[in-house]
């Protein structure tokens, strides 16, 4: 199946999560938004003027008729198609809920620029922005990642499920991607807490497929545009 992904151009955001799946599978798909009049295609969806079930907002994916907005559904919907995911409910649910609780991390992550609302600037709430972010990698960051690194203590391997890689695995990547763009300070010195989250990350980032797709230009920048910004101020 060739898949039509939506999101928008400019950044990885949310979309990046759902973009690596389809990287690494070596899916057959189009990043329609990135392509000619393709925002406009994906605007006339969201209006609800291509389909009975329109999408809140990107990202979504078109799969043949089906059109799947959220990123942990797309996620869930793909995993088992692109081989992302072990084949036992118990781990598919398994999956899905660590996935679930990357999003609530990713939330969290975005409000470290954007505590008050998205509806102002970053330079509009600059001090809320740096007291949120101070409890962030006070209370937080450890309390999440710290999670997460006692969930791979458990495995043999590398990865949530061992050996093999999982839709799980490449999000975890994105968050320590992400976070050491945002936060190279304070990520390199907590980064030592969570070595096997590190581990992770190291070996997702040389799997064939990811490693090209880092290298190419479908890969976009991080930029002050997206979930992860590096702000000076805030990584003290």
């Amino acid at each position: 199946m060739r898949y039509e992904f939506y999101y928008w151009p400019e950044i990885q955001g949310r979309g990046e999560f759902v973009r690596l799946a389809l990287e690494e599978a070596g899916a057959d798909y189009v990043d329609i938004a990135r392509r000619g009049p393709g925002v406009d295609a994906m605007m006339k969806f969201m209006r609800g003027k291509r389909g009975k079930r329109p999408p809140y907002a990107p990202p979504f994916l078109k799969a043949g008729k089906l059109v799947i907005a959220q990123t942990a559904l797309i996620l869930q919907y793909l995993g088992p198609k692109l081989r992302l995911v072990p084949r036992s409910e118990a781990d598919r649910l398994w999956a899905h809920q660590l996935q679930l609780t990357v999003t609530d991390l990713v939330k969290e992550i975005h409000d470290t620029h954007h505590p008050l609302t998205s509806a102002l600037y970053y330079e509009d709430q600059r001090a809320e922005a740096k007291r949120y972010t101070q409890e962030f990698w006070r209370h937080r960051v450890p309390k999440m990642l710290g999670y997460f690194e006692t969930v791979l203590e458990e495995r043999r391997g590398p990865y949530v499920f061992g050996r093999k890689v999982s839709y799980v695995d490449l999000s975890l990547f994105q968050i320590v991607e992400g976070l050491r763009y945002a936060f190279p300070k304070r990520m390199k010195r907590f980064g030592k807490q969570v070595p096997r989250l590190i581990e992770l990350r190291d070996a997702v980032a040389k799997r064939p497929r990811i490693a090209a797709y880092l290298r190419s230009k479908r890969r976009i920048p991080f930029n002050e545009s997206g979930i992860f910004r590096a702000y000076r101020e805030l990584d003290a």
